[in-house]
């Protein structure tokens, strides 16, 4: 019998005064003095393969430094060998690989023929971790077990076990825990499910705090289960308000979606003016909300894409000892056994779901392995224009990418000028890279008006540019009018990508690093115009 996946950000904290919206997780903080507890940033990566799931996530708790505990369903008793605290900057790293990003092209010159060259890059090895045991202890006789106790950087956790939901609420009420009011009912259906929980005080000794924040350590823990669930339910017992969660998945050769909400993905391959410059996370802050508009109740699919590559590149792709840092050290395992992971890492797949949901949510995310997308690249289709939206292919290259272009306005001298290609700025020119849309619960909204941003009409969310189009060259300059998308690449020749792209030889699918430390990667650059 399957027993139903507790994934463990710690959800649906109270929204904080300044903020419009909070990001979610699947538990609620906890503390001794009854004060307003608030968690205003959180994010989830799962690693996922066969019936192993790694969980990492970072929180950040604000009110007052005195000691306080987070509160997660989790589906099995967790041991000590369980949960190891990480670094930060994993999570950061990843946030950014999967974020939508905003990029800035210029034509090149019609004239120049490209060269290429490649860089290799060796990936380092990974390790295992041993297994212990934990003997399980009584509790006080409301129907509450501590099935294991231990220690993890500054958190002192307990694994409780349950027989009702009213006993458990009062066992946390008698160890003087302040849990929100009316947290019962939220509680009730992961103990009668036979779910455990995850209670992870914190010792304000060991933690710094930062304008009334709590640095806490990212925390991480895997199990075993043949659901994918994620419990969301939990996180309204705090909950004031509309709550933003994003949720990164890593498995190998594999995307995911949900099974029980609607899925869309983001409007991507859009030209905007250059004024999203300057305010792209409220741009496309405002292209999620009217997605959502549009699509109510669903989850936004932002990127599914190899782990092991990128194009464009908003930095370094994901290397080999972050992906063990997030689990990759244990995803070989199944059924309690703890192992490295033997299979063919560089097929690893990062997905980013994106949802927002008010106290009305009635069911948890439950995911499902889903056919692999492509969309959002620079890559002519028929007709001699960008793709557009997403659609089924043989491998995940999808992204949420955006671009502001300049056109080539200077003269042109050849007998057979090639249109519509774009790279990074030409020499003396600053600006161009990739600009990641980060810290989204929090982007200014309402401000930012989607037809006056956008070149193009987005008809899948009914929105109509008003604006014009860009200059064309300058006249008697021997120049032909560019198309209003770049040219397609000769047919005999492999596609080849600009911009700070992150390329591979052998296809769009193709990657980064063995486990063993076989595989390459190939960046690719070009040379600009002057």
């Amino acid at each position: 019998m399957s027993r139903k996946i507790g994934l463990a950000l710690v959800t649906g904290a109270l929204i904080a005064a300044t903020a419009p919206a909070a990001q979610a997780f699947c538990g609620f903080y906890v503390n001794s003095g009854g004060s307003e507890m608030f968690n205003d940033a959180t994010q989830v990566v799962l690693m996922r393969s066969g019936t192993r799931t790694v969980l990492s996530m970072q929180n950040n708790y604000k009110g007052p430094p005195e000691a306080f505990a987070l509160v997660i369903p989790v589906p099995t008793v967790l041991q000590k060998e369980d949960v190891k605290t990480l670094p930060k900057a994993v999570f950061e790293h990843v946030d950014q690989m999967g974020a939508p990003r905003l990029v800035e092209y210029w034509e090149e010159d019609p004239c120049y023929q490209p060269k290429y060259e490649r860089y290799d890059m060796a990936p380092p090895t990974t390790g295992a971790v041993a297994n212990m045991a934990r003997p399980a202890e009584p509790a006080r006789d409301l129907g509450v077990t501590i099935e294991a106790k231990f220690e993890v950087g500054e958190y002192q956790v307990l694994i409780l076990s349950a027989k009702d939901s009213t006993g458990l609420d009062t066992w946390l009420r008698q160890e003087q825990y302040q849990i929100p009011p009316g947290a019962e009912p939220f509680l009730r259906p992961y103990v009668e499910s036979g779910m455990k929980f995850f209670v992870a005080k914190v010792d304000p000794a060991k933690v710094t705090f930062k304008d009334g924040r709590a640095e806490l350590s990212p925390l991480r823990f895997h199990y075993d289960s043949d659901e994918f669930n994620l419990p969301i339910r939990l996180g309204l017992a705090n909950s004031s308000g509309t709550q933003d969660l994003i949720v990164s998945v890593l498995a190998p050769g594999q995307r995911y979606e949900v099974a029980n909400y609607k899925n869309v993905t983001i409007p991507t391959n859009l030209d905007v003016k250059d004024a999203v410059r300057d305010k792209f996370g409220e741009f496309y802050a405002a292209l999620f909300d009217r997605t959502v508009e549009k699509n109510p109740g669903a989850v936004v699919t932002e990127y599914a894409w190899m782990a092991s590559n990128c194009d464009p590149c908003p930095g370094p792709v994901i290397a080999m000892d972050e992906l063990a840092t997030l689990g990759l050290d244990v995803l070989g395992g199944d059924k309690g056994a703890a192992a490295p992971f033997s299979g063919d890492a560089m097929s690893m797949v990062l997905t980013r779901l994106h949802a927002r949901y008010g106290k009305t949510v009635t069911e948890d995310l439950v995911f499902k392995a889903a056919e692999p997308i492509v969309g959002g690249r620079e890559h002519v289709v028929a007709g001699g224009k960008l793709e557009e939206r997403s659609r089924p292919d043989s491998i995940n290259n999808f992204q949420a990418r955006y671009a502001i272009r300049h056109e080539w306005t200077g003269p042109i001298t050849c007998k057979d000028p090639v249109r519509g290609r774009w790279g990074g700025p030409p020499a003396g020119v600053t600006g161009g890279g990739v600009k990641p849309a980060l810290d989204l619960a929090f982007a200014p909204r309402g401000a930012a008006k989607l037809p006056e941003l956008v070149k193009q009409d987005v008809p899948e969310i009914e929105v109509k540019a008003t604006a014009a189009a860009a200059a064309a060259p300058t006249a008697g300059s021997n120049a032909t009018p560019p198309p209003a998308t770049p040219s397609a690449p000769p047919a005999t020749e492999p596609k080849k990508k600009s911009g700070c792209g992150c390329a591979t030889e052998g296809g769009e699918g193709a990657g980064l690093a063995l486990v063993g430390g076989l595989g390459v990667a190939a960046l690719v650059t070009r040379r600009r115009r002057r």
